[in-house]
């Protein structure tokens, strides 16, 4: 088996770069950053330009059901389990060019960097594709992932609706990646994720290199309001059952909640439907999502508990009735040790200042944590703006994280 010499072994920055850009071009936004909806048009162009540059690397590519692309890098021994490192491609509505992206095109520079530098891992590696992780146009985020992870099956997965009621299934049969492989059930030795912080604490920090110990637990919600339509003139007070209320009600409560677990503690409405949504009657139905974060599970669970307290309040209030339609949970699991502890001495033996940091949003490595061992690492991004198209990385707080991430996988790629 060759391996490089110790500590020498360093990514190509430019041509990595220039390939972040090349990406960059793919469904751009209106402000300078992306808008690459998950299997959009720009989303299969990306797919097959990704899938190109794999090929070229001589990286066969296969796909699943749900439209997970995996790309592959032989090891010496072919029957075991592989080392995988993956994240996203699809962006979020006015998105940035580095949230995911960075991390499956750290994948591809790394396979590209072994080759030329002729270096053979016992365990193959593999990139992989992450279909759907943010969720703008599918509900819920990570739904890909969460199917090969077991915690949602196939059925639910291909399911999905975007705002036209169009399907998942619909969507990758059009443009052409709904592959034939089963979605999970498969063994996988390690998996390892690269994403930007989308927080500040690296950046105000200058530390370029964050060891991702674990997550905020995540609780989020979809909640209907059913009222009744009536006219908005001459119906009394006391009759109107307006849904809209009761949805402002809980988007002003939910965000109270969060106020009271600040700062640790974070809850917020992002999302409201309306319907009918007419000037002169009173909404009979409204759709209100909540999402709630912190870093202990147990605190969660508490919010959580207010949350539907809140509810039976509004309930009184607003003369409606509520419903949960959709509810899903994900962070509580942690990283494994000895992953976490492979990009941590990958950073020091390299000399990379790092520090040890939770992961405030959701990835797809929090489903991959409860099927194999899994690590993530985080890079800086510029003032920790992201799902903006205003998000920005700097090419020299990139590239160390690159190279930490190579060398964590090799040492696990390569272990006896």
């Amino acid at each position: 088996m060759s391996s490089p010499g110790e500590n020498t072994l360093r990514i190509d920055g430019p041509r990595l770069w220039s390939t972040i850009m090349r990406s960059a071009e793919v469904g751009p936004g209106v402000a300078g950053g992306l808008r690459r909806l998950a299997l959009s048009d720009s989303d299969k162009e990306i797919r097959d330009i990704f899938r190109d540059w794999c090929e070229a690397a001589g990286l066969p590519v296969t796909v699943d059901r749900l439209g997970n692309m995996f790309a592959r890098r032989e090891g010496q021994e072919p029957g075991l389990p592989p080392v995988m490192i993956g994240s996203h491609l699809d962006t979020q509505i006015a998105g940035g060019r580095f949230d995911g992206i960075v991390g499956v095109l750290a994948g591809l520079e790394i396979a590209r960097t072994l080759n030329d530098r002729g270096v053979q891992t016992r365990r193959p590696i593999e990139i992989v594709n992450w279909s759907n992780e943010e969720g703008a146009r599918f509900a819920p985020p990570m739904s890909a992932s969460s199917v090969f992870a077991g915690v949602n099956n196939l059925a639910w997965g291909l399911g999905r609706t975007d705002a036209e009621g169009v399907t998942f299934g619909a969507e990758l049969n059009r443009i052409g990646y709904a592959g034939p492989l089963p979605v999970g059930g498969r063994d996988i030795d390690a998996y390892f994720e690269l994403h930007i912080e989308q927080g500040p604490i690296l950046d105000q920090a200058k530390i370029p290199v964050g060891v991702v110990t674990g997550s905020y637990a995540v609780r989020g919600f979809v909640t209907d309001v059913i009222g009744e339509t009536s006219h908005a003139g001459p119906t009394p007070m006391a009759a109107r059952k307006n849904a809209l209320v009761g949805a402002a009600m809980i988007a002003v409560g939910v965000n109270d909640i969060g106020w009271k677990y600040s700062p640790d503690g974070k809850s917020t409405v992002t999302r409201i439907e309306n319907w009918p949504n007419l000037v002169g009657i009173v909404p009979s139905r409204a759709q209100v999502t909540v999402d709630m974060r912190h870093p202990d599970l147990e605190t969660v669970k508490q919010m959580g508990a207010e949350f539907m307290a809140l509810l039976e309040d509004v309930r009184k209030r607003a003369n409606v009735e509520t419903a949960i339609a959709e509810d899903w949970s994900y962070g509580a699991e942690g990283f494994d040790e000895s992953c976490v502890a492979l990009v941590r001495d990958a950073a020091n033996a390299l000399g990379h200042e790092n520090m040890d940091i939770l992961s405030q949003a959701g990835h797809d490595a929090f489903n991959m944590a409860r099927v194999t061992p899994t690590a993530m690492i985080f890079c800086p991004c510029t003032d920790g703006i992201t799902h903006n198209e205003a998000e920005n990385c700097l090419a020299e707080d990139v590239f160390p994280s690159v190279d930490v991430l190579m060398h964590a996988v090799l040492n696990r790629a390569n272990r006896l």
